[in-house]
């Protein structure tokens, strides 16, 4: 369950590549919101008046915005995140999160409306998912399900994730042969523009992608 904490040589950067800091403001701004209404929206759960729970993959992470912090909940017991992206991950979520469900249509990172933002620098980490899975779909699939996944049809395996409850990522990988590298993508519901902003979705997907390339257990 380490895979969520950890820090090494995957650092937690933002998009500009600066070391993620957490603004304060954004705790600010939480604090000012309506948690029952918020929970509504974002489909999280109030536990009182100061706190909110909020699903996470197979898990689940509880915000407390007075006190500002975040916990993740390992092994039964409820672990204070020390990783700042994922924190900030969730801070976003839950200020940016909209009314409304799921659009029900898978689109690809060219059909969103940032699409250009998602280029050079700024490409997703998929490089992980083939660096420990090209090769090894059953690590994926058993990496996946550790997560929660759900199996797909699209590709030659897929799965897909829910890191946040309105927020669904779609992990495909196809095989190589000699004419063709294996490939990795990453497909999105088309609402999750309405949730979240371009350099949210790229942390979130690499975030993602870490998380499964830790699963393997001689990387924990």
């Amino acid at each position: 369950m380490q895979e969520y904490q950890q820090k090494d040589q995957h650092k937690s950067e933002s998009s500009s590549g600066h070391e993620i800091q957490v603004p304060s403001e954004f705790w600010e701004d939480l604090q000012l919101k309506n948690l029952s209404e918020l929970c509504d929206i974002a489909l999280a759960r109030q536990e009182d008046p100061e706190t909110l729970t909020l699903n996470f993959l197979h898990t689940e992470i509880r915000v407390h915005p007075l006190h500002r912090r975040c916990f993740l909940k390992q092994d039964g017991q409820w672990l204070r995140i020390d990783n700042s992206l994922l924190e900030l991950l969730v801070l976003v979520y839950l200020l940016q999160v909209k009314p409304g469900w799921l659009f029900n249509e898978t689109i690809a990172v060219q059909d969103l409306k940032d699409a250009q933002f998602f280029q050079g620098p700024h490409e997703f980490k998929t490089h992980l998912l083939l660096d420990r899975f090209g090769n090894d779909f059953e690590g994926f699939r058993l990496a996946a399900e550790k997560l929660g996944g759900t199996r797909l049809t699209m590709a030659d395996i897929s799965y897909k994730l829910r890191p946040f409850p309105k927020v669904p990522l779609f992990f495909l990988l196809w095989k190589g042969d000699e004419e063709f590298a294996p490939r990795a993508s990453v497909l999105f519901d088309r609402s999750i523009e309405l949730h979240l902003s371009a350099d949210a979705i790229w942390g979130l997907v690499n975030l993602v992608c870490e998380i499964l390339w830790r699963s393997d257990q001689k990387r924990a």
